[in-house]
Protein backbone atom coordinates (compact mmCIF):
# COMPACT_ATOMS: atom_id res chain seq x y z
CA UNK A 1 0.00 0.00 0.00
CA UNK A 2 1.41 3.35 -1.06
CA UNK A 3 0.52 6.47 0.92
CA UNK A 4 0.97 10.02 -0.34
CA UNK A 5 0.45 13.27 1.59
CA UNK A 6 -1.28 15.70 -0.75
CA UNK A 7 -0.45 19.39 -1.21
CA UNK A 8 -2.87 22.19 -2.10
CA UNK A 9 -6.08 20.16 -2.00
CA UNK A 10 -8.93 19.47 0.41
CA UNK A 11 -7.94 15.82 0.55
CA UNK A 12 -4.96 15.22 2.81
CA UNK A 13 -3.78 11.70 1.91
CA UNK A 14 -4.08 9.22 -0.92
CA UNK A 15 -3.64 5.47 -0.48
CA UNK A 16 -3.48 2.84 -3.22
CA UNK A 17 -1.88 -0.41 -4.33
CA UNK A 18 -0.13 -1.12 -7.59
CA UNK A 19 -0.34 -4.70 -8.81
CA UNK A 20 1.01 -5.75 -12.20
CA UNK A 21 1.30 -2.08 -13.19
CA UNK A 22 -2.35 -1.31 -12.39
CA UNK A 23 -4.04 0.77 -9.69
CA UNK A 24 -6.12 -0.96 -7.00
CA UNK A 25 -7.80 -0.06 -3.70
CA UNK A 26 -7.60 3.71 -4.15
CA UNK A 27 -8.83 5.85 -1.26
CA UNK A 28 -8.58 9.51 -0.31
CA UNK A 29 -8.61 10.98 3.18
CA UNK A 30 -10.86 14.06 3.53
CA UNK A 31 -12.02 16.07 0.51
CA UNK A 32 -15.20 15.80 -1.57
CA UNK A 33 -16.32 12.28 -0.72
CA UNK A 34 -18.59 11.63 -3.71
CA UNK A 35 -16.12 12.92 -6.29
CA UNK A 36 -13.20 11.07 -4.74
CA UNK A 37 -15.10 7.78 -4.53
CA UNK A 38 -15.95 8.26 -8.21
CA UNK A 39 -12.29 8.74 -9.11
CA UNK A 40 -11.51 5.52 -7.23
CA UNK A 41 -14.11 3.58 -9.19
CA UNK A 42 -13.02 5.03 -12.54
CA UNK A 43 -9.30 4.31 -12.10
CA UNK A 44 -9.62 0.84 -10.53
CA UNK A 45 -7.52 -1.49 -12.68
CA UNK A 46 -6.14 1.35 -14.82
CA UNK A 47 -2.51 1.12 -15.93
CA UNK A 48 -0.30 3.52 -14.03
CA UNK A 49 1.08 5.25 -17.14
CA UNK A 50 -2.39 5.88 -18.54
CA UNK A 51 -3.56 7.29 -15.22
CA UNK A 52 -0.64 9.72 -14.96
CA UNK A 53 -1.08 10.83 -18.58
CA UNK A 54 -4.82 11.46 -18.20
CA UNK A 55 -4.88 13.14 -14.78
CA UNK A 56 -1.63 15.10 -14.61
CA UNK A 57 -2.14 18.85 -14.69
CA UNK A 58 -5.88 18.94 -13.93
CA UNK A 59 -6.63 21.98 -11.79
CA UNK A 60 -9.39 22.69 -9.27
CA UNK A 61 -10.60 26.26 -9.64
CA UNK A 62 -7.77 28.71 -9.07
CA UNK A 63 -5.60 26.14 -7.35
CA UNK A 64 -2.54 25.00 -9.22
CA UNK A 65 -3.51 21.37 -8.61
CA UNK A 66 -6.46 19.08 -7.88
CA UNK A 67 -7.08 15.74 -6.20
CA UNK A 68 -6.76 14.09 -9.62
CA UNK A 69 -3.45 15.86 -10.28
CA UNK A 70 -2.22 14.90 -6.82
CA UNK A 71 -3.15 11.28 -7.59
CA UNK A 72 -1.12 11.45 -10.82
CA UNK A 73 1.85 12.79 -8.87
CA UNK A 74 1.45 10.11 -6.19
CA UNK A 75 1.32 7.31 -8.78
CA UNK A 76 4.33 8.67 -10.67
CA UNK A 77 6.26 8.83 -7.39
CA UNK A 78 5.22 5.30 -6.41
CA UNK A 79 6.19 3.89 -9.81
CA UNK A 80 9.56 5.66 -9.56
CA UNK A 81 10.19 4.13 -6.13
CA UNK A 82 9.16 0.69 -7.36
CA UNK A 83 11.43 1.00 -10.42
CA UNK A 84 14.40 2.03 -8.26
CA UNK A 85 14.02 -1.17 -6.22
CA UNK A 86 14.44 -3.41 -9.29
Amino acid sequence: MFEYKTHGTCSTKIRFDIQDGKIHSLSFENGCEGNLKTIGILVEGMETGALVKRLKGIRCGRRGTSCADQLAQAVAQAVGKADSKV
